[in-house]
């Protein structure tokens, strides 16, 4: 059973309220019921009490979801003692302007590369060369719909290759050579007259159905490769008896593409987990790792037990936190911000009676509740003004402010829920669909802290 214990701080007098509550904060890593004021007789007296309890999680997959077009292309190959084996494979088109000037018959290759727009590194030992190639698909990417764990089958052989060290890098454009055999082929498709692979988009993916991009296993890093302009073929040509260089690109702007995550967690704390939308209970670390689509579901039951026990008080600040997380490496970026979805029994979304949209807990400050068409009050539907778990790097913690909710809660204004943490912010976009990002925590630190007063 949940125990709750305040400590309590007496204060001389409302106006010392705010000041207390900011030693509270300033001297977080002290025993709160340490820190008080002696009273003076006859003064007014107001109670501030800090409590905090434990919120239990487990660890839930979430349903396969849609990865055409995020972006970015999620490329890495990690391995971890609790996730398991993790493969991010990024598939696109490739596309070029038909208008543009293609070299003649006669013209003269002078060199070809691969080019990849890298955005975001995430990984282990960046001073150590991580291994990219590139792949020609063998079947077409079509217009429908591809989930993260959908695949595309591809010619083993890489076109392109490179071993690459990053060090301090986190954005760069890395420039891969192309093997003799494809530049060949390609520029003597490339050249007019010789063929149709070049007439039109519909001729040309025939010819080049795509490519696949994959990192090397034992790599332990992911990078995000961004589409457009930058990412794809660069021919660099010349035309006989002239020594201009010209060039050709073969690109991914404006081209269809999706993320594929391959995972094996045999052998791990993870590998109970095989049906998409239950709850698992895998030990005392759980954890979240994104486009992989492990999630966590957080069972708020103990704020119901927390506020039985009281009555006519004013909270002055309820923090939701998880931290200090497992420690990783410097370059390995743990999952950096999260909404809170209300979800039913199954892990469903619990939606709005306005809309239908997936609720949030709502940010400290915000309405928590707003008027249906009848005039009823029903819970925020706004994702915009949703509560987010921000990690701080120094505390290696994901806090969010939850004091409006949770007096909403406490005044009958809303039903308490059970959480659903998922990898977005209205900022940032959906970092589960971006990242093979992730975190590990003990469940002993999956806490709630509150601050709250009463007169007395």
């Amino acid at each position: 059973m949940t125990s709750f214990s305040a400590s309590i701080i007496a204060l001389p007098g409302k106006l010392a309220v705010t000041a207390l509550l900011s030693i509270l904060l300033i001297s977080s890593c002290s025993d709160p019921a340490s820190v008080g004021l002696e009273l003076a007789p006859g003064n007014n007296q107001i109670g501030v009490f800090y409590q905090e309890f434990n919120l239990d999680a487990q660890v839930v997959l979430l349903d396969s979801f849609n990865t055409v077009n995020s972006g970015v292309l999620v490329v890495g190959n990690e391995s971890d003692d609790f996730f398991g084996k993790t493969e991010g494979i990024g598939y696109s088109r490739l596309n070029f302007d038909p208008n543009a000037e293609r070299p003649a018959a006669t013209a003269i290759l002078d060199s070809m590369f691969f080019r990849l727009d890298v955005v975001s590194v995430n990984g282990s030992n960046l001073d150590q060369p991580k291994t990219y190639s590139i792949h020609k698909l063998t079947e077409p990417i079509l217009d429908t719909l591809y989930y993260n764990f959908d695949a595309l089958s591809f010619e083993e052989t890489p076109f392109s290759s490179i071993d690459f060290t990053f060090d301090e890098v986190k954005d760069t454009l890395i420039q891969m050579p192309v093997t003799e055999d494809f530049q060949n082929e390609f520029f003597g498709a490339l050249k007019e007259g010789r063929g149709n692979e070049f007439d039109n988009l519909f001729t040309f993916r025939e010819y080049f159905p795509g490519i696949a991009v994959k990192s090397k296993e034992g790599d332990n890093t992911t990078i995000g490769v961004a589409i457009g302009r930058n990412t794809g073929i660069q021919v660099y040509y010349h035309d006989l008896g002239d020594t201009i260089a010209k060039r050709f690109d073969v690109n991914t702007f404006s081209s269809r593409s999706f993320n594929g995550i391959h995972s094996d967690r045999s052998g791990t704390p993870t590998e109970v987990i095989t049906e998409s939308g239950k709850s698992y209970d895998v030990g005392q670390v759980v954890g979240m790792k994104s486009t992989l689509a492990l999630a966590m579901r957080i069972d708020t039951s103990p704020i119901d037990m927390f506020l039985d026990t009281l009555s006519g008080v004013t909270f002055n600040q309820v923090l939701f936190s998880l931290g200090e997380i497992e420690p990783q490496d410097e370059d390995n970026t743990p999952i950096s911000g999260m909404v809170m979805i209300f979800v039913d029994d199954e892990n469903e979304p619990i939606t709005s009676s306005i809309n239908g949209v997936p609720l949030y807990v709502q940010t400290d400050n915000q309405p928590q509740v707003i008027p249906d068409s009848n005039g009823d009050e029903v819970p925020n539907n706004l994702f915009a003004s949703s509560a987010i778990l921000r990690y701080d790097s120094e505390t290696r913690k994901l806090q969010a402010g939850i004091t409006s909710h949770l007096n909403a809660i406490f005044r009958g204004q809303l039903q308490r829920q059970d959480w659903l943490l998922y990898a977005s912010t209205p900022q940032s976009g959906d970092d589960f669909k971006r990242s093979l990002r992730q975190f590990k925590v003990n469940k002993d630190k999956i806490k709630i802290q509150v601050i709250y007063s009463k007169s007395r």
